[in-house]
């Protein structure tokens, strides 16, 4: 198609560094633009996916018949019933093989905790812009800090989220660096998630025939990091994404969704859809985890569409120090995991090298194993 001398004009003069400049002084995110009416109809051109209608329509697009569903694992009495401990072992082994990820219902964690989780994230993100202002910054050594999109910089087109994120583990902020509204709640749900944590990896040494012990004391001591993002209703959904196609550079990451909807993973080459339901968490296996399991978890590619509805709120927590000073700490395929017949995929690395190729790399929809496969 032939293109137009009004769009040619358009393209000539269109200035995205001045317009990404502008956005990030304004220190209050997508939220400020639609606070300050910019956005009512319309959104910003950094905005603008390239082509996005026309992957939309691939065969990566959400199939609504698809037979596929995520599975859904029940975690209730099986640490007292040695039968159903056995078959949830089971049933974790073949999601973390089969799809890299899974939704959890009965964990342990209350609703109440869960709900008000969500509801203190969408306090701090709905404040006057004046008092959001403060905790703004890209400084990765801040313990607290509230921004929009990690990469706002070097990806070709910004994501339609704010975030405010908390490094809670090994060395957690002061109650006092965390903002009034969600104090509380952050630290009280940052302790519950983490134990889940603890159990997960448990549960994932077991499910590899290590010994129960094996992965907490390979990931823990790395950190734990929460990303509260919030994704404003959007005028014009079709031209962005809530958040472009990863996987995630952790361990593990257990997800708390509202109810609004929008979280797609990639499955046998389709997007299926993961519906919210209430109460669960989902956990998203991690590329460090395929990494030292030498594929036998894959991490998941996954996505968030937007919505002219919202806002949606979601709390991944992160197992894996995402600091700058990153860690020293090497990892590699499981001794224990290799044979002849599985010999090594990937090289020894260090975490800082991965993560610092990882950021580097930003959302651009490829895998970070690559470089370090053998």
């Amino acid at each position: 198609m032939v293109e137009s001398e009004e769009n040619k004009s358009s393209t000539s003069t269109y200035d995205r560094v001045a317009e990404v400049k502008a956005f990030e002084e304004s220190k209050v995110g997508v939220k400020g633009l639609l606070e300050s009416g910019i956005c009512v109809t319309k959104i910003p051109r950094m905005f603008h996916y390239p082509n996005l209608n026309l992957n939309m329509n691939s065969t990566h697009e959400s199939d609504p018949s698809s037979k596929f569903n995520v599975p859904i694992i029940d975690l209730q009495n099986i640490h007292t019933n040695p039968c159903l401990h056995a078959e949830v072992l089971d049933k974790i082994r073949s999601a973390c093989r089969e799809w890299g990820c899974f939704q959890v219902i009965n964990h342990g964690i209350p609703d109440s905790v869960l709900d008000e989780m969500i509801s203190g994230i969408r306090r701090f993100h709905e404040q006057e812009a004046e008092e959001r202002k403060p905790f703004y910054t890209r400084d990765t050594s801040k313990k607290v800090r509230y921004f929009s999109n990690g990469s706002l910089f070097k990806n070709h087109a910004a994501n339609w989220r704010d975030t405010i994120s908390f490094y809670v583990s090994p060395d957690p902020p002061n109650p006092e660096e965390i903002p009034q509204v969600c104090r509380d709640i952050v630290i009280e749900y940052s302790k519950k998630v983490r134990d889940l944590g603890f159990t997960f990896f448990e549960i994932f040494s077991e499910a590899l025939g290590l010994d129960p012990s094996y992965l907490k004391k390979l990931a823990s001591p790395n950190g734990h990091f929460i990303a509260c993002h919030y994704y404003p209703p959007c005028p014009e959904p079709e031209l962005t994404m809530g958040a472009s196609n990863h996987t995630d550079g952790d361990f593990m990451t257990i997800l708390l969704q509202d109810r609004i909807g929008g979280l797609q993973v990639l499955h046998q080459n389709q997007w299926i859809d993961v519906p919210p339901v209430h109460g669960s968490l989902i956990v998203n296996i991690g590329d460090l985890l395929q990494l030292v399991t030498n594929d036998m978890f894959t991490s998941v590619y996954h996505r968030v569409l937007s919505k002219n509805i919202g806002p949606r709120i979601s709390i991944a927590s992160f197992f894996v120090n995402s600091l700058s000073k990153g860690t020293s700490k090497v990892v590699g395929p499981i001794n224990e995991l290799l044979s002849e017949e599985n010999p090594p995929i990937y090289r020894d690395t260090t975490v800082n090298d991965f993560l610092a190729h990882y950021y580097e790399k930003s959302l651009d929809g490829s895998s970070s194993l690559q470089p370090f496969r053998v």
